[in-house]
């Protein structure tokens, strides 16, 4: 079990909003003492709600754990106390407008002087160089300038992903070059430069389309819950109109969902169906078969009946519905007097997952009587 691995090491991050402050949080996680940054305002992401007695729960889930000072980096007594947290600091992280570091004088090449051993990573949405550098980002604008949207949503219309795609992958693949930048600097003695965007990660996870549309005749088409060459695959109906998603993904699959749960073991060897090709050139009329046997059964018995047969399904659930999943593993944070329940992070410290969430400019006085021995 990890416990902790990230202990003894100090995080300045001057963040904002979803990507960089997510990977704050999976430092935090990790044992790491995290100082956000906010503006004088704070961050506007505290702003987000109000589901924690006026304040925002989504604020919550992205900064347990952390320590939060409030610095105006016009003045000259605060950028004083930044370098000062970056002389001692192991990690930088940022995700302020390119640009923004460097006329601050923050940048990776002028602390590194003082700081040899400092890993600085800086979050952007499309890079920091030319054109790129000069286009505002937000999630589901990168969503779409990254061909996400294209390939999400129905056959007569795209849609964004409902959640924070670009985000949070841009904060979990900084947490991950952090760690390889911690274990670099075990080796050499000093610290590095990181640079990454939300573009730059998106078109890696978009590899798959991409790679059809290059060397396989063209991009698949936008298919809803359907798969672009397998079938069966999709959501079906069941008795009562509950819909359940099945996915077959081979002969021997196929041949058992034959015999097992449509009970037309005869399917098996119909030369429509014989073969994955086979089954998907002739989807609608397997589909309408599919459905006709499902619709006799109420969606629990037949979840049974499928994962006795091994055949892999899962209910289309609502939000409402992940919330009682017997499946989820819910933790708690404390913001504001109020106890809120949230999804817990995939990797557990052993010790448990970060609690408190700063109030804004909470740490203040402590932070600024240790770096610069005045309040």
């Amino acid at each position: 079990m990890l416990s902790r691995e990230l202990g003894g090491t100090l995080v300045v991050s001057l963040e904002q909003a979803v990507a960089a402050p997510y990977c704050g949080v999976l430092l935090a996680n990790s044992g790491a003492r995290v100082i956000k940054v906010e503006r004088p305002l704070g961050d506007f992401a505290r702003g987000y709600d109000a589901g924690a007695k006026g304040e925002s729960t989504i604020f919550a889930w992205l900064n347990r754990g952390k320590e939060s000072l409030c610095l105006d980096l016009k003045s000259t007594k605060d950028i004083a106390l930044m370098r000062a947290m970056l002389a001692k600091a192991d990690v930088f992280v940022s995700n302020l407008a390119p640009g923004a570091i460097e006329k601050m004088g923050l940048d990776h090449e002028t602390l590194r002087g003082g700081n040899p051993r400092l890993i600085s990573c800086v979050i952007s949405g499309y890079g920091e160089r030319g054109a790129a550098a000069n286009k505002k980002a937000y999630d589901f604008l990168v969503q779409a300038e990254s061909g996400i949207c294209s390939v999400t949503g129905s056959v007569e219309e795209p849609a964004r992903v409902g959640m924070s795609l670009a985000d949070l992958s841009t904060g979990l693949t900084a947490y991950s070059a952090i760690l390889r930048a911690l274990i670099q600097r075990g080796r050499t003695g000093l610290g590095t430069a990181l640079s990454l965007s939300m573009f730059d990660v998106m078109a890696d996870w978009m590899n798959m389309p991409l790679l059809a549309h290059r060397y396989m005749g063209g991009a698949p088409a936008r298919s809803g819950l359907q798969h672009s060459f397998i079938a069966p695959y999709g959501s079906f109906t069941c008795k009562g109109g509950a819909h359940i998603l099945l996915s077959v993904q081979s002969n021997r699959e196929w041949e058992i969902f034959c015999k097992n749960i449509l009970e037309q073991p005869d399917l098996a060897n119909d030369l429509r169906f014989k073969d994955n090709p086979d089954r998907y050139n002739n989807r609608n009329e397997l589909d309408a078969l599919v459905n006709q046997k499902f619709c006799k059964f109420e969606i629990a018995e037949l979840i049974a009946r499928l994962d006795a047969a091994g055949i892999a399904n899962a209910a289309l659930n609502s939000v409402a519905e992940l919330s009682n999943h017997p499946f989820l593993r819910n933790t708690e944070a404390t913001y504001n007097g109020m106890s809120i329940s949230m999804a817990g992070l995939p990797v557990p410290d052993v010790n448990g997952e970060p609690i408190t969430v700063p109030e804004l400019d909470q740490q203040s006085d402590a932070i600024r009587q240790e770096f610069t021995g005045a309040q």
